[in-house]
């Protein structure tokens, strides 16, 4: 149901069944390898280009999703996916192989949060009984679309983020009591926000801004204070944009705990790879969550999570034709089956 203005509560709390995360090179030697189902050692994956390979490492997180909740492709209702490259075509020809009627999702960085709140609400309106979700991204494809080739060796400064080489996707049906699934609990939908950067090397900083305003938009539509959530995680903000999101948080008067507010960007890797400000991409708050904290979450390191996937929904074109960045953020709250309000 609608509560507030712009979030929704799930009351049949629909259940995140299973989960699939593959990975690239940079991650196999990152902070959360164990975490991932599938990783491969070079970045052409056997493909004959970054974009097919893209497109693979999505094919095969759904295709472990699906095997892991033991369900064919064929029970499945609906695709929800997205990535960052244009016409989300990866991901469009991922949904080609699978063959499930599909929503093609653009939300940049959030896509991930997007899809989940989407296929949320469709199961819990009785919308479908299986639906498939999932975001990615893949460093060599998404660099050449939205900076330089890899190959052309530009110099990044500091406030610049790795795009992640990854996909996560997730398995989402109805509640079945007892069973000791995470669960999605309720969604806040993010309004765009612009506040005039131009900088394509500090995502963070443009998108911290829009993370603030859903978050803070969470909070008041649900009545609820920040103690309730073990753990509030933005999707890739990085250094800068998760110290800048942390202070307009608290001079909006929503007070966090510093280990309670992370970011899945800078969970990644670890602090010898050269990363700048962090990880990025679709796929970043994809794998971290679909792999990293539903693990920990099972193994109860965290009962209540708020996930707040932010987004820079530019493009090559708007940047050369000299447009700022506009940033939105889509939350989305996750419980371990059997918790109460």
């Amino acid at each position: 149901m609608l509560k507030g203005h712009q979030s929704w509560v799930f009351e049949n709390r629909p259940m995140i069944t299973a989960t699939g995360v593959t990975g690239g090179p940079f991650e196999a030697n990152g902070n959360l390898a164990k975490d991932f189902d599938l990783l491969y050692d070079d970045l052409w994956m056997g493909q004959e280009s970054y974009e097919k390979a893209h497109r693979l490492l999505l094919e095969e997180a759904m295709k472990v999703a699906l095997e892991k909740g033991n369900i064919q492709k064929e029970q499945v209702q609906f695709l929800f996916a997205g990535d960052l490259i244009n016409q989300i075509t990866p991901t469009s020809f991922a949904a080609r192989t699978m063959q499930i009627p599909y929503f093609g999702l653009f939300g940049a960085c959030s896509t991930s949060m997007e899809g989940l709140a989407l296929s949320s609400f469709v199961v819990n309106h009785q919308g479908a009984n299986y639906v498939l979700t999932g975001a990615s991204s893949h460093n060599s494809a998404v660099e050449k679309q939205f900076r330089y080739p890899t190959e052309y060796g530009g110099q990044k400064p500091p406030t610049a983020q790795w795009t992640i080489t990854g996909a996560g996707a997730a398995l989402i049906e109805p509640n079945q009591p007892g069973k000791n699934h995470p669960v999605t609990t309720s969604a806040t939908i993010g309004k765009v926000i612009d506040m005039g950067l131009s900088d394509p090397f500090n995502m963070g900083g443009a998108m911290a801004p829009a993370a603030a305003d859903t978050i803070l938009a969470h909070f008041r539509d649900l009545q609820i204070d920040p103690s309730y959530y073990d753990l509030i995680v933005t999707g890739d903000l990085g250094r800068i944009g998760h110290n800048t999101a942390f202070e307009l948080l608290n001079k909006s008067g929503l007070k966090l705990e510093k280990n309670q507010f992370q970011d899945c960007g800078l969970m990644m890797y670890k602090s010898d790879q050269p990363v700048q400000s962090g990880g990025s991409g679709a796929g970043c708050s994809a794998t971290v969550l679909y792999g990293h904290l539903l693990n920990e979450m099972k193994k109860g390191t965290y009962k209540r999570i708020l996930v707040a996937a932010t987004g820079a929904l530019l493009s090559p074109l708007s940047f050369q034709q000299k447009e700022s960045i506009p940033c939105i953020a889509h939350a989305v709250a996750i419980e371990m089956n059997g918790e109460k309000r």
